[in-house]
């Protein structure tokens, strides 16, 4: 697995851990992430940035996602669906040096691996909507 892909499924696993343990410091999931992992620390860097830029945007890409997720309640969807959404939602949104089409195909990557067999296009419609309708300017 490449780097910067490695490093999205770790802090996946990391926003999972923050979901499912609610009331949890993001920090500390972080801290105890770490003790059971190792990776190169460009791959760590990586990770630590988009964990902790996705816990800290949740307030604002949480209402995001809802509104575009048609009939759907955060709260109902599969916690790996929501959280590969968030993810997926906060590099489209903040990470500048990052295509949004690799946003998109590594989150769909995700899905396919963790999801359910819906997930892929779940995720798919909800991102691609976020990029339409938010999109950030290219980097040249």
């Amino acid at each position: 697995m490449r780097g910067r892909s490695q490093a999205r499924e770790f802090a996946l696993q990391m926003l999972y851990q923050l979901d499912l343990r609610r009331g949890a410091d993001a920090r500390q999931i972080l801290d105890e992430f770490w003790q059971e992992q190792r990776a190169p620390e460009e791959i760590k860097a990586y990770a630590n940035q988009l964990f902790s830029g996705t816990a800290e945007a949740l307030p604002s890409i949480d209402p995001m996602i809802a509104g575009f997720a048609n009939n759907w309640d955060m709260k109902r969807m599969a916690v790996i669906d929501r959280n590969i959404l968030r993810l997926g939602a906060y590099e489209l949104l903040h990470v500048a040096e990052v295509p949004p089409k690799v946003c998109l195909n590594e989150a769909i990557e995700l899905a396919k691996r963790y999801g359910d067999a819906e997930s892929s296009k779940f995720i798919n419609g909800i991102l691609d909507t976020i990029h339409k309708t938010h999109a950030r300017p290219a980097v040249s």
